[in-house]
């Protein structure tokens, strides 16, 4: 079992910035990739961003690229996710997700990820 929990997310004005955080713990040794998917309400959970835990390899929605960059602390079993330039509809529950597959890494499918957080609010107003 792989345990995530976000932290970090929170109210800012369009244009500003936030830095959410996912701590993982329990088997973290078995995790393959980490990602970022949010959900707008009324819209569908969204990929966002990706990140190999062992390469780093990196990967974003085209809506974010440039914008926000995922990263990661092995050490301490965290990925960062830091978005600036936020803009209104960035706003959105985030949840940080956890693949334990290995092979070729379909990072911006929700069944790829077998682990998932409980999800931290960021709200951007205009």
């Amino acid at each position: 079992q792989v345990q995530l929990v976000e932290s970090g997310g929170g109210l800012v004005q369009a244009g500003g910035s936030l830095r959410v955080s996912c701590a993982a713990s329990g088997r973290t040794f078995s995790v393959y990739g980490m990602a970022w998917f949010r959900q707008a309400p009324g819209k569908e959970r969204e990929f966002v961003a990706a990140i190999h835990w062992i390469g780093g390899s990196t990967y974003y929605a085209d809506s974010v690229k440039g914008r926000f960059t995922i990263s990661r602390d092995n050490a301490k079993n965290t990925v960062y996710l830091q978005m600036n330039s936020l803009k209104p509809e960035d706003t959105a529950v985030y949840y940080c997700a956890a693949s334990t597959a290995s092979g070729i890494y379909r990072y911006t499918r929700e069944t790829t990820y077998d682990y998932w957080g409980q999800g931290t609010q960021v709200t951007v107003s205009s």
